[in-house]
């Protein structure tokens, strides 16, 4: 992966068919999807489940681009290799997730994967001060994670700039996870993010057998930013 703040648009398959992965996100990254978010829920830290490594691997080859994949569990730290393992380029921990965030990036790292971070809406940025030179992404929750189709909390707006501002010209993305659609995309974007996660806003419309609205969303979100 080559570091760029260009703006990407990150589909999450927690919206797509579940019965068609594979054809759905061939048709997304067709229809111009930069990553391939994968939201993976353990029905304790958040309240849903979803993707086990198995699954993970099993859709690892279809996907062309970027298989970024954001651990919404707890504990976390005993997963990491098996998510590697399916193929993950990206992998995600929750600042919450475990007593010792710092040793998790670490695991992250030595795998070979990038390492990512979240923030949940009522997690700070200060505890952010000794872990950058770790990250390779801070991923800023704009819904309270475990569900899609949430409405968005507009006081992550503020939150994106001032870590945008600390981040500085470190080579670090910030990616937006809940409630992105062409109203709400800008003012990520002005703010610093350059990875927008879109769910139901890129999926609404479409489906395999008419993957047009899926390019026609993303198309929109991205336009939506100038």
């Amino acid at each position: 992966m080559t570091f760029s703040r260009d703006l990407k648009i990150a589909p999450s398959i927690l919206s797509a068919d579940f019965a068609n992965f594979g054809a759905e996100i061939e048709a997304v990254e067709t229809q111009g999807a930069d990553w391939i978010h994968v939201d993976v829920m353990d029905g304790h830290f958040v309240p849903n489940m979803t993707f086990g490594p198995p699954l993970c691997k099993a859709i690892r080859k279809h996907i062309n681009t970027v298989m970024d994949v954001h651990l919404m569990i707890s504990p976390v730290d005993q997963y990491i290799d098996a998510y590697r393992d399916a193929g993950a380029d990206i992998i995600t921990a929750h600042i919450e997730a475990g007593p010792h965030i710092h040793r998790t990036l670490q695991h992250i790292k030595s795998t070979g994967a990038k390492a990512g971070i979240a923030l949940n809406p009522g997690t700070g940025i200060g505890d952010m001060d000794y872990l950058l030179d770790m990250v390779d992404l801070v991923c800023v929750m704009t819904v309270n994670p475990g569900f899609g189709g949430q409405k968005f909390i507009h006081s992550q707006v503020e939150k994106v700039r001032q870590l945008r501002a600390k981040i500085g010209d470190r080579p670090i993305h910030i990616e937006i996870d809940g409630g992105i659609t062409p109203e709400t995309a800008p003012l990520m974007w002005d703010a610093g993010a350059d990875v927008l996660v879109a769910g139901s806003a890129v999926f609404k419309g479409g489906s395999v057998s008419n993957p047009k609205p899926y390019g026609e969303n993303i198309r929109a979100i991205k336009a939506s930013c100038g």
